[in-house]
């Protein structure tokens, strides 16, 4: 809907005035007096044209002539039957116009709230004069005026209200906060309380319906009004986020009020009949005004309550150092999908895998690494996490095949008699896997059986007989397929004993231990006999210091891998490596069971 400023005559966006209802108003008022123009004016200088009971296009601004201001700011209604013969405009300049033409009928009805706010008029024009506006026409007139300020006092609500808490919104919250900092306050403390996680909030509306979760929230609104002080107002400002603005009476000096809130909240709740305990989480932002400027508020008290749900206390202040370190990880994930397309900060480095029969090198995996320019090297838990959160882990797994069965070509190209081992995350571990593999194989001419994918025990154990289904597919290529880090999950034997995997890596977690402590040895060799019996290839990782080479030599392991061997290394440095590697000791040397 467009608006003319009345002061300059220049279209104004009609963004900050919208009347539900109002182009029915406008048809009903143009069909009812037989008038080819309506306009809303409003005393605080904008007006909204509709011509033939359609809206004006925003591109052609309309001439204003005084009487609409008048109108607009004037408790009485006006009547022009006749521009031409009437006192008041028939020497007006400029003329009574509004587009093109003359206006010779004109009329006019004051617009109020229902709280009797005065706030402009509704005008009807005609091109042609009348001798008479007839009293059923007056009432059309007043009618239409009359829902024209019911639709305002409307918008009013609808702009400050949740439909569902009947609790006003965001934008209610952040005028209210203005006005409470602006009225001399020099600080306010700004709540949020989260109802409970996303993920488990969508968990409730799959369970048990849309109706069921709004009931939830109007009996999590009632505990959290029942908490606040009276005078203070409860905003519904997400999906399942509230705020307030508490008195600035030394909120944190007795913290037994917030554990009482949090207390409360995790009390279960009686929904529909049907009970449920939440996760709430109560942020808590200390703020003043200058602060306020250019700055969200509730971004900030956000990130205390997602911390506090996940805190045994339920409750937490801002942190500026958390924030700009998840803020820090947001943009970290954008120069990440970044480096994925450039390629340039970004490499593989290479650990070597020890045959303990042999001693020699028969498998080398491949680590990504990512040097930022200016932070430097970030740990792959770190970026490999983010892109996983992030939805960059396809483009990742597919640059480290590409880019590592490329060099694998070469290697083999050049006589090292090797194989590789890649980590796949369980977010590829879907159909298009087997395809993605099986052509980046046949570009680089690499035997499938050359090369081995490294999925997480969590990975393999959670996804049942569809995970089956892709490991069987990729076995039927060739390739490998390893478990890793075996033994930090929970793991299921039964499950564990139809995985179509050929070898079994235990976690460096409990080899590393295995010098200190007998019972990660323990763990090692009991681990090392059950998947040894199953048919499984076993790789000890983290191998890092000679005593636990020695040990690992003594028990029923196939393949070593740790720092004592070998650190990741760069490409360039592999080869030179390998030449040099004359072997390391071998169980043929080791009696076994010494």
């Amino acid at each position: 809907m467009p608006a003319v400023d009345l002061r300059s005559g220049q279209t104004t966006s009609a963004d900050s005035f919208a009347v539900p209802g109002f182009d029915a108003v406008v048809r009903l008022v143009t069909r009812s007096l037989g008038v080819p123009l309506v306009a809303l004016v409003l005393n605080s200088g904008a007006a909204y044209w509709f011509a033939d009971g359609n809206e004006v296009p925003a591109s052609g601004p309309r001439a204003l002539h005084p009487l609409f201001l008048q109108a607009a700011r004037s408790l009485s209604p006006h009547v022009v039957l006749d521009a031409l013969d009437d006192e008041r405009l028939r020497d007006a300049v400029p003329p009574l116009t509004a587009g093109p033409g003359p206006i010779r009928f004109f009329a006019s009805e004051p617009v109020g709230t229902l709280t009797g706010q005065h706030i402009g008029a509704l005008c009807v024009m005609d091109a042609q004069p009348r001798a008479a506006l007839s009293e059923s026409e007056q009432t059309a007139l007043r009618d239409a005026a009359s829902l024209i300020g019911t639709g305002v006092v409307l918008r009013s609500y609808l702009g400050r209200t949740d439909p569902i808490t009947q609790l006003p919104h965001r934008y209610a919250f952040f005028d209210d906060l203005r006005k409470h900092l602006h009225d001399g306050a020099h600080h306010a403390w700004v709540m949020a309380v989260d109802v409970a996680p996303v993920q488990r909030f969508n968990a409730f509306i799959r369970a048990m319906g849309h109706a069921y979760a709004d009931e939830l929230m109007r009996a999590v609104a009632a505990r959290v009004l029942a908490w606040i002080p009276a005078d203070t107002h409860l905003y519904q400002v997400g999906t399942t986020r509230f705020a307030a603005v508490l008195p600035d009476h030394h909120l944190l000096d007795d913290t037994s009020r917030l554990d009482d809130l949090v207390s409360r909240l995790r009390q279960p709740f009686d929904c529909l009949g049907i009970p449920l305990t939440i996760q709430p989480g109560v942020g808590l932002l200390k703020i003043n005004a200058a602060e306020l400027r250019g700055g969200d508020p509730l971004r900030l008290v956000m990130n205390a309550s997602y911390a506090a749900q996940q805190s045994p206390r339920g409750w937490a202040v801002y942190n500026r150092l958390q924030d700009e370190q998840q803020r820090q990880e947001f943009l970290l994930v954008t120069e990440l999908a970044a480096a994925l397309d450039e390629g340039a900060e970004l490499d593989l480095h290479y650990q070597p895998r020890i045959d303990l029969d042999s001693g020699r090198c028969v498998a080398l995996e491949a680590l990504a690494r990512w040097h930022h320019p200016t932070l430097g090297p970030v740990p792959p838990a770190h970026f490999v996490a983010l892109a996983e959160r992030a939805g960059l882990m396809h483009s990742l797994t597919q640059w480290v095949m590409e880019r590592s069965v490329a060099q694998l070509a070469t290697w083999h190209r050049a006589g090292h008699d090797i194989k590789l081992s890649l980590n796949v995350s369980s977010t590829d571990l879907g159909a298009d896997l087997v395809g993605r593999l099986q052509n980046v194989a046949e570009r680089h001419k690499i035997g499938l059986d050359a090369l081995e994918l490294e999925f997480t025990e969590s990975t393999l154990m959670e996804h049942s007989a569809v995970t089956r289904r892709h490991l069987a597919a990729i076995r039927q290529l060739g390739a490998g397929i390893a478990i890793d880090d075996f033994g930090t999950g929970y793991s299921n034997l039964a499950a564990l004993r139809q995985m179509p995997a050929t070898s079994l890596k235990i976690d460096q977690s409990f080899v590393r231990g295995m010098g200190t402590s007998p019972h990660d040895e323990a763990i090692v060799r009991s681990v090392a006999d059950l998947a040894r019996n199953m048919g499984f290839r076993v790789v000890v990782e983290g191998v890092e210091t000679s005593s636990i080479y020695h040990s690992v030599l003594g028990m029923a392991c196939d393949e070593a891998q740790g720092f004592h061997i070998a650190y990741p290394m760069p490409s360039c440095d592999v080869p030179a490596w390998l030449a040099a590697h004359q072997g390391m000791p071998s169980r043929r040397a080791v009696r076994w069971g010494e």
